[in-house]
């Protein structure tokens, strides 16, 4: 029977089926950082167990990390969360990424970045959006805290059932200005804040297979946000060449590598499978897309305006983001631009925004910030000069971290100011206590951050 790329994934790391139901599956990768393994790593010294595979285990600070260029102080959280990953990284063997280290970033940035990712693995992490690495034919997904402790002493991973699939056919082609991450949010948009709950979604299409990595991480990072367990997108070459780029020291060389590519080309959905469900989008018309609720399925085009509430969660949304039906969306005037996070930072992410921005100034009163996913972007974007691009403009150029994604160690948000965010969660106090979020692509957010008002970047391009 023809098979899928999740059930080919699936099937070939199941090790055994589980009493009562569920199977038992090996897990290729490891990723670790600050936030969610401390109370794993205490388990495992209370239990007298050792990590089971420490080479397949991989670990970074990223979520808490100072990205303004302070020192580490031991005394705040952030600082015992560093410490302590320290710590555990060294007695259990551990690879680490640390706060001085080249190689530290966006767990979901560095991971591909230094060729931890590959096609056919299984990969987890304490963490929802490791959903990212799905981009490279990996089944990817984030687990708990007691899950990451299972991972670490066992490299296995109990999974109550096998998902559904959900295939998402996308037609057309991009628009000028459009990008990956509107795509994205056209899809939640479309489906829904719950719509794929209970799937592993595999996109495709020629929209798709049209994008480079970095779109293709974008959006497979999302797909948490629509309730999906995972998101897979089939390897091609445009795959094997961003694995076989140099400086990825992690990645297969020469033989291995040709191995690598063999098996991966064995792994797209077989003519004649079936997903369990199938949804489509025509990415023709699609224009820039912003969310304008608490949810990434509350978005509207950038030249719409404001629905009128269809339920309760939407009059709630609307109350709680201060806005009122009708309201055209560029009118929204924005307090702090921020160009980050696991789905939006990456070097051609800054490329893209640079291009908007040479030349011109951030508009005044607006706080607008860069913060790179990994060590290594910010220095290949130094390299380009496109640091300067974003300063001579009047951006903050902080050190990688997540930063103002999830509003953590001082990259906040004061109660009802109203940001631009290339993130991709506009809870309700996600980027600080009465935040109010609106989800754009990294093109969409220079433009606003040039306007002072959510900006339709087809007209600066």
């Amino acid at each position: 029977m023809a098979k899928t790329l999740f059930d080919k994934v699936w099937e070939s790391h199941v090790v055994c089926d589980l009493p009562g139901g569920g199977s038992l599956l090996y897990i290729d990768r490891h990723l670790v950082h600050e936030v969610t393994s401390p109370q794993a790593f205490d388990g495992l010294r209370e239990a007298q167990r050792p990590v089971r595979r420490p080479d397949l285990t991989f670990a970074t600070v990223d979520h808490n990390v100072p990205t303004d260029g302070r020192a580490i102080d031991e005394s705040t959280l952030s600082g015992q969360q560093l410490a302590a990953l320290d710590k555990n990284a060294k007695e259990f063997g551990i690879p680490l990424f640390g706060y001085d280290d080249p190689r530290q970033g966006i767990v979901h940035v560095i991971g591909p970045e230094l060729g931890i990712t590959l096609p056919g693995l299984t990969i987890v992490c304490g963490d929802s959006h490791t959903s990212t690495h799905g981009a490279f034919g990996a089944l990817a997904f984030g687990i708990g805290t007691s899950e990451v402790e299972h991972v670490l002493a066992t490299q296995t991973l109990r999974a109550s059932k096998k998902p559904k699939s959900l295939g998402i056919e996308t037609t057309g082609r991009l628009g000028h200005g459009v990008t990956a991450k509107d795509i994205i949010l056209a899809i939640i948009r479309k489906l829904g804040a719950g719509g794929a709950t209970g799937y592993v979604a595999e996109y495709r299409g020629e929209a798709i297979q049209a994008l480079g990595m970095s779109g293709r991480m974008t959006i497979c990072n999302m797909s948490i946000e629509m309730g999906a367990r995972a998101g897979m997108i089939a390897p091609d070459d445009t795959t094997f060449e961003f694995i076989a780029a140099k400086d990825r020291p992690f990645a297969p060389k020469g033989e291995a590598f040709e191995r690598m590519v063999a098996h991966a080309r064995t792994l797209p959905t077989e003519a004649g499978a079936t997903f369990d469900r199938l949804e489509t989008l025509d990415v023709n018309a699609l224009v820039p897309q912003v969310s304008w609720g608490t949810t990434p399925a509350m978005t509207v085009d950038i030249t719409g305006e404001i629905p009128v509430p269809s339920d309760a969660a939407e009059a709630r949304a609307q109350m709680y983001m201060g806005l009122k039906p009708g309201t055209a969306m560029q009118d929204l005037e924005i307090n702090t631009v921020f160009i980050g996070s696991c789905t939006n930072s990456r070097i051609e992410d800054l490329r893209e925004a640079a291009t908007v921005v040479n030349g011109r100034q951030v508009a005044s009163g607006v706080r607008a910030m860069v913060v790179p996913g990994s060590a290594s972007v910010r220095a290949l974007a130094e390299q380009e000069g496109l640091d300067e691009v974003f300063k001579a403009a009047g951006f903050e150029w902080h050190r990688a971290g997540c930063s103002m994604c999830l509003g953590m160690n001082g990259d906040i948000l004061r109660p009802q100011q109203r940001s631009a965010s290339t993130s991709n969660r506009p809870y309700e106090g996600r980027q600080g206590p009465g935040s109010r979020t609106h989800l754009v692509s990294p093109i969409t957010a220079a433009a606003t951050a040039l306007t002072g008002r959510l900006a339709d970047p087809r007209e600066l391009l």
